[in-house]
């Protein structure tokens, strides 16, 4: 059902929108009516779909098939399974433990003492001349260099600020330009999705729900008394007839033919 929907967001507080706004109004609730209209098809849908369809098959499943199905899985599956895990956990446990010692005792403390000897011949015999060389050769140069262009460096430095400056300023006026281009737009479009939800529901009130008022009316007082009444007398009148005739009539006359039968040996 449509509901009715609330104040105008565009009046809320707000000056006389200037005819730039009301022009850019009227289009967007023409171009926004549709979808909300659409938007209030599927939803309608999709409620009597959810109440009378996806939850009475979602119970139904979940009794029928997926509780007893949870229930052999549970039983014929993860107990099996889950006492032969436990099982090779603690087979893995003792395994682990025995290869750990192993790799521990024959591989790790002879790698470790082999890394230590490594490390010291590398220390010795190549970082320490490879340091003293870089800081000859390599760092002192650099340091002088540096300090020779430091004053390029630094003017450098200062024309890409002031060309950051100059962007920053460029981009901060495009950036508002564009935000006051996008209120326009967000209050027009918000504008014409409240007047379309109020268009929709004034035509829902006065076409289409008074005939739904009406129908569950007659539906309340009319149809369903009516249908209890018939299930009450089919219960009280035609039920209990056709028990007495087929206890009074079809049984024994079943049981009549299936004894003669029995008796002319045409029955096994």
């Amino acid at each position: 059902m449509i509901d009715s929907p609330s104040a105008d967001p565009g009046n809320a507080g707000s000056p006389p929108t200037p005819l730039l706004v009301a022009v850019v109004r009227g289009i967007a609730l023409v171009v926004v009516l549709p979808f909300r209209l659409a938007w209030e098809l599927v939803a309608a849908v999709g409620r009597w779909l959810h109440r009378w369809l996806l939850a009475p098959l979602g119970r139904f499943l979940d009794r029928w098939l997926l509780r007893p199905l949870g229930w052999l899985l549970r039983i014929l599956v993860w107990v099996p399974l889950s006492w032969l895990g436990r099982g090779l956990a603690w087979l893995l446990r003792w395994l682990g433990l025995g290869l750990s010692w192993l790799l521990r005792t024959l591989v790790w403390v002879p790698l470790v003492w082999l890394a230590r000897g490594l490390a010291w011949l590398a220390r010795t015999v190549v970082w320490i001349p490879l340091a003293w060389l870089a800081y000859h050769l390599i760092w002192v140069p650099l340091r002088w260099l540096a300090r020779l262009l430091a004053p390029l460096g630094r003017l450098l430095v200062a024309g890409l600020a002031a060309v950051g400056r100059w962007l920053a300023a460029g981009l901060v006026a495009v950036g508002r330009w564009l935000a006051a281009v996008g209120r326009v737009l967000l209050g027009a479009l918000g504008w014409a999705w409240w007047a379309a939800g109020r268009l929709l529901w004034w035509c829902y009130a006065l076409t289409l729900r008074p005939f739904v008022l009406g129908a569950r009316w007659l539906w309340r007082h009319a149809v369903r008394p009516v249908g209890r009444a018939v299930a009450a007398a089919w219960r009280a009148t035609v039920s209990p007839a056709a028990r007495w005739v087929r206890r009074a009539v079809v049984d024994p006359v079943r049981q009549a033919a299936r004894e003669a039968l029995t008796a002319l040996g045409l029955r096994g």
